[in-house]
Order: structure tokens, then C-alpha cells, then sequence
């Protein structure tokens, strides 16, 4: 992450898929704001509202997804944000992501609201009738015209509550052992002292 940008194309030709996620690239090409999708993602300080998905097409005519970064509700519908939607030829940069599946209690897709729960790259572009590599950008924080989207959505500072988690269980069982010792105390099974 702290590398600095490398063209999309090389970081995967040289890396291999399973190794550039993560990577920090650059793209360039036009956006299709016709096509874009949204998927449900809280924002800051838990505003309800989505990232925007739009395909890129780059000079070589290949597709790829980016994740624009998040709007609030009130701004979901394009034309809220006109601004924001960049025309011509565009360069980016973010971070790779791979395409993911969804999980057990994943929501189904909404696709009549065009609203999707997971980053799966390949239905996502099936519904906006792209091809695409299994791969996404999620573009960095460079604000875009009118402030939206914004982007810089990617999570890489995970707390580490280890430390925590450790305490908070040893002390659930010192309690049992407690619990347990004084009710057998209690039907004389167990002599205390």
C-alpha cells in the first residue's frame, strides 16, 4: 500500500492475479456513467449510503470495474452529482481488489435499483452488461469535481483487540470456576477452607 503506483497492467503481469491485491495502481481511460451500479456500504460516521461502481474503459479497450468511492442517499441518483460525473479521458489511481463472493446471510442483489451487497466483479458486470476481469479499483481519496464521490474507501487498518478479547474471556472463566466452586460448596460437595 505504501509502494508508490504502478500501471495496472504491469502489477498484474508481473505479480499474477492471486499477488496484486492490494497493490497500489494507476489506470487511465473513460468512464460509462450510464452503466454504473451501487453497492450498500455505511459512510462516515455511519451516513447510510452506497459506493459507486462505474466501468472504465482503458485505451486498449479493456473493461474494468472501479469503485468510485461512497455517496450519501440524497446523492445516489447521477444527477444530484453531475459534476462528479468525470467525462473523457480520466487517470486514476487506487488499489486492486479482488472479486469476492458472497456469504451465507449475503442480501441477494437488488438489480431492479441496480444495489449489490458484495464486490462479486463478475455478476456485477454481467448486470451492466460489461466484460470484465475478476478484479476491481477502489479509487484513492483525490476528491473528484463537486466532492462526490468520495473516494479513499478502502479499509486497511483492521484494530487489533487481541489484547482484549484475551482478558475479557480468561476473566468469563475465572467467573465460571467461581460460580462453579460456590454451588457445589452449597449442596456439600465441596468443602471451602
Amino acid at each position: 500500500m505504501k509502494a508508490p503506483p504502478a500501471p495496472l497492467s504491469e502489477v498484474v503481469a508481473q505479480r499474477g492475479l492471486a499477488d496484486a491485491e492490494w497493490r497500489h495502481v494507476t489506470v487511465t481511460g473513460h468512464f460509462l456513467h450510464d452503466k454504473e451500479v451501487y453497492l450498500f456500504a455505511p459512510g462516515p460516521k455511519g451516513v447510510p449510503g452506497v459506493q459507486v461502481i462505474t466501468p472504465l474503459i482503458e485505451d486498449n479497450g479493456e473493461t474494468i470495474l472501479v469503485n468510485r468511492g461512497f455517496v450519501p442517499e440524497s446523492l445516489r441518483d447521477p444527477a444530484a452529482r453531475a459534476e462528479g460525473q468525470v467525462q473523457g479521458e480520466t487517470a486514476l489511481t487506487g488499489v486492486l481488489r479482488l472479486s469476492q463472493e458472497p456469504g451465507l446471510f449475503t442480501p441477494a442483489a437488488d438489480l431492479k435499483n441496480r444495489l449489490f451487497f458484495v464486490k462479486n466483479v463478475p455478476q456485477i458486470a454481467l448486470a451492466m452488461g460489461v466484460s470484465a476481469p475478476p478484479y476491481m479499483i477502489e479509487a484513492d481519496a483525490k476528491p473528484n469535481p463537486g466532492g462526490w464521490p468520495s473516494g479513499g474507501q478502502t479499509v486497511v487498518n483492521f484494530p487489533n483487540n487481541h489484547l482484549q478479547y484475551t482478558i475479557t474471556w480468561f476473566g468469563l472463566a475465572l467467573a465460571l470456576i467461581g460460580v462453579y466452586l460456590v454451588y457445589h460448596a452449597h449442596q456439600g460437595r465441596l468443602r471451602i477452607g
